[in-house]
């Protein structure tokens, strides 16, 4: 028994935003259909490369893990049949189809709710659609850009070209969005017994997201100053340099900052007028970065860890990419688990991030192939109609 057994979830969603978050509820023990265009498939399989099989890229192994998979030409009567009977039989149905094209299909919510009156309908859309921006297409970059993200590394370093975040992170912002939803309008039906339509818009989860911060004083009417949470654009905010690496270190409290600068020599740094007066203007921070960044280099990383872990501070070594596979902690987490895929041989699983104290550990499913269960799944519908 998992946290959402008996749960079965329609997947007509592609790339990574919709699959990231059908990806965590199949952790969590749901049914995970994805239902995907013969021949091809989603486009997240060819995301990383897929040896000896384009299909079965790396990344579609860990974000489509745990799901099963039918090939259907939605074009085609015979399999628009097919997901109707899909639809009958599943609790949530969630598609990033644009609405004009998913209601010429026949599966716009008001198509879906009458196969199935209490469907959580969810459509994952790059806009919400009661704006203008409704009908435009939305990729990671394109949301980055619209949401004024592409403006913090210039804030921060002085290059005035706006730049992207080197992450897939406005689309798996959205998918945790989306997670998120599907699991309330769930909630909800159990309580009610009533489906409902629910839209989850990439442009304004990621708004939400950045904006937690950086509307800052913007937030209020008249403003009382500009948008950007200063502590995160101030450009002496940086890794430290060390003897022979660089070090995070977070004096986030009065009392860690005065600890601190008292381990690094210079603590009277408080007590000068200089300070005083950068305080006034909430600047001290960066006299504080500055005086960390100076001092730092006279220890080893490894020195300073030693220095900080005795002394209650927090910092933490900056790792390549490359090493985060071998980090020590997540070693004795069993975080990355070592596997052998039925049709692409070994790889690295990513573990769920998260424990619940009622859910016993279990085998996640693999990631399947292009219709690797469509003839199961095909037998299971024409058995229920028998």
């Amino acid at each position: 028994m998992t946290l959402l057994s008996g749960i079965r979830i329609i997947d007509l969603t592609t790339v990574i935003f919709g699959p990231y978050a059908t990806q965590m509820l199949a952790d969590l023990g749901a049914e995970v259909i994805k239902v995907e265009t013969p021949g091809l498939g989603d486009v997240s399989r060819y995301l990383g490369n897929g040896i000896p099989d384009p299909t079965m890229g790396s990344i579609h192994l860990n974000v489509n893990r745990g799901k099963r998979s039918i090939a259907l030409d939605l074009k085609q009567p015979e399999d628009a049949a097919v997901l109707r009977d899909l639809i009958a039989t599943a609790d949530v149905f969630f598609h990033n189809v644009r609405g004009k094209a998913i209601a010429r299909l026949g599966f716009d919510y008001a198509g879906c709710k009458a196969i199935k009156p209490d469907i959580v309908y969810v459509h994952g859309t790059g806009f919400g659609q009661d704006g203008p921006y409704a009908d435009l297409q939305a990729y990671d970059d394109v949301i980055q850009a619209a949401t004024g993200t592409t403006t913090l590394l210039p804030r921060v370093d002085g290059d005035p070209r706006p730049r992207y975040l080197p992450s897939l992170i406005a689309d798996k912002v959205a998918g945790q969005y989306g997670a998120q939803a599907i699991l309330a309008a769930l909630i909800h039906k159990l309580r009610t017994g009533e489906g409902q339509a629910v839209e989850v818009a990439m442009f304004e989860c990621f708004t939400s997201f950045m904006m937690v911060e950086h509307l800052r004083d913007d937030t209020l009417d008249p403003p009382i100053g500009p948008a950007g949470y200063p502590r995160q654009l101030d450009p002496t905010r940086q890794p430290f340099p060390t003897s022979d690496g660089y070090l995070a270190i977070v004096p986030y409290t009065p009392d860690s900052t005065a600890r601190l600068l008292g381990l690094l020599g210079c603590a009277g740094l408080l007590d000068t007028p200089a300070f005083e007066a950068a305080k006034a203007k909430q600047q001290h921070m960066t006299l504080v970065y500055t005086a960390i960044a100076e001092r730092t280099p006279a220890r080893s990383t490894s020195e300073w860890l030693a220095i900080f872990a005795a002394n209650d501070i927090p910092a933490m070594p900056v790792r390549d990419l490359q090493d985060i596979r071998d980090d020590p902690h997540l070693a004795a987490t069993g975080f990355f688990r070592h596997r052998t895929h039925p049709d692409v041989g070994g790889y690295y699983e990513m573990q769920p991030p998260v424990k619940y104290g009622a859910a016993k550990p279990r085998d996640i499913g693999f990631a399947p192939r292009i219709d690797g269960d469509g003839p199961a799944i095909r037998a299971e519908l024409a058995a229920r109609r028998s």
